[in-house]
């Protein structure tokens, strides 16, 4: 009878949370719509990625003008209001304060709409965290019902999945995030909870996105040639993963939390916008970059993309360092994608025929690998977003295969 009553609370709670999560999703895209229009005048799609219609100096000044209201805000967070609790640390048990981590992932939002370079993906994420811990508190302080520590820690890790599923329309990526990355447990109700709940969350963030996908790419089938190609662009992207984790995770770990935020991120933010002023792909979590790189078909810009690519990684770091929040997720596939058409580039002086575009997916989900620690969540997230067939997820695992060996050799802690 217990055990009946356990499994009808858990049902519940995944329906509950998956709607109310993906509301959650559904709000913080509106909201980035809203910024960006008003910040850049213009309207983010797969198809027009970047505020390219408005003059340079507009953009020096949006995400200059986005970083020093950040910082303002981040600052006051950080000394007058409860400190904000990681995800980890949530699903450890510390208690998320609801006002504290509204207020954290609006500001990401806000940033990232006014063209800073970090994330977005770690809002919805730490909403969806928040929004479990309120709803089980609900349940206790109401009904009386008080759920077990493994099924707490495990709602916990699948409605932060869930948020990014109702963000990126990506149920998978959500139910693996949460299985791989955040519960690290792979059990039959740990499957059915996580799928389930960000299934729901998908289907109430295509409310407004509908099932278009994040990044076009062109069509037509994985090849015997991306299979070649991956050797190389795999064992590539993974060791330039393994230097970008090891760069966010120094940002993360030196973060600037006191009064120096106030110069710091606006500082950064200056020297975003004085990139962005000649190179506007650099703003925003990633998508621009990654999407322009897809779509280059000239050799004589690989040189720009990888200057790019660099500058991309270099800023998101250290806007990372000067006390901004936001996640690397969407920024590691962006340099993947970089360095990916860069070397199929390269082979297609050799090899006629190469697929530009699956290079480029090719190096996005094996350096999200290896950024990430990751593997599958890498593989089916550039598959979701991209909308791909069957055919790519044998060159996809064979490169995230190779990024996560070449990874863990570099990352493997020094004795």
């Amino acid at each position: 009878m217990l055990k009946e009553h356990e499994n009808l609370t858990m049902a519940i709670s995944t329906v509950v949370l998956g709607v109310v999560v993906g509301a959650g999703s559904l709000f913080l895209g509106v909201f980035l719509n809203l910024i960006e229009h008003v910040f850049l005048s213009f309207n983010e799609n797969e198809f027009h990625p970047f505020a390219w219609t408005v003059s340079p100096t507009h953009r020096l000044l949006s995400v200059l003008i986005g970083g020093i209201i950040a910082a303002i805000v981040w600052w006051l967070m950080r000394t007058r209001m409860r400190p904000t609790v990681s995800i980890a640390k949530g699903i450890a048990g510390e208690e998320m304060p609801v006002w504290t981590t509204i207020l954290h992932v609006m500001t990401q939002i806000f940033y990232v709409g006014t063209g800073g370079s970090v994330g977005r993906e770690l809002a919805p994420r730490e909403l969806g965290a928040m929004i479990s811990q309120t709803w089980q508190r609900f349940l206790k302080r109401f009904h009386g019902v008080e759920l077990s520590e493994d099924d707490r820690k495990l709602l916990i890790a699948a409605a932060a999945g869930a948020g990014f599923a109702g963000v990126y329309i990506a149920p998978i990526t959500g139910a693996l995030f949460c299985l791989e990355i955040l519960y690290k447990k792979l059990t039959k109700r740990a499957v059915m909870v996580s799928l389930t709940m960000s299934v729901i969350a998908m289907l109430m963030g295509a409310i407004l996105k509908g099932f278009r996908p994040y990044y076009a790419v062109g069509s037509g089938d994985f090849t015997l040639k991306s299979v070649v190609l991956v050797l190389i662009i795999g064992p590539v992207s993974g060791l330039a993963g393994a230097y970008f984790r090891k760069g966010f995770k120094w940002a993360g770990a030196k973060q600037t939390r006191n009064k120096n935020l106030l110069w710091q991120l606006p500082l950064v933010a200056l020297i975003t916008g004085l990139i962005a002023m000649h190179y506007p792909e650099i703003m925003g979590n990633g998508r621009a970059l990654a999407q322009t790189a897809l779509n280059n078909k000239s050799a004589s810009l690989v040189g720009i993309f990888l200057l790019g690519g660099l500058a991309k990684a270099v800023v998101t770091t250290f806007t990372l360092r000067a006390g901004a929040a936001g996640g690397a997720l969407t920024p590691s596939i962006s340099v993947g994608a970089v360095i990916g058409t860069a070397i199929g580039f390269g082979a297609g002086l050799f090899i006629p025929g190469v697929s530009l575009w699956q290079c480029g997916l090719l190096g996005a989900s094996s350096l999200l690998a290896s950024s990430q620690q990751a593997p599958l969540m890498a593989l089916f997230m550039i598959f979701e977003v991209s909308h791909l067939n069957y055919s790519a997820l044998l060159p996809l695992a064979i490169g995230v295969s190779l990024a996560m060996l070449v990874s863990s050799w570099v990352l493997k802690p020094k004795k």
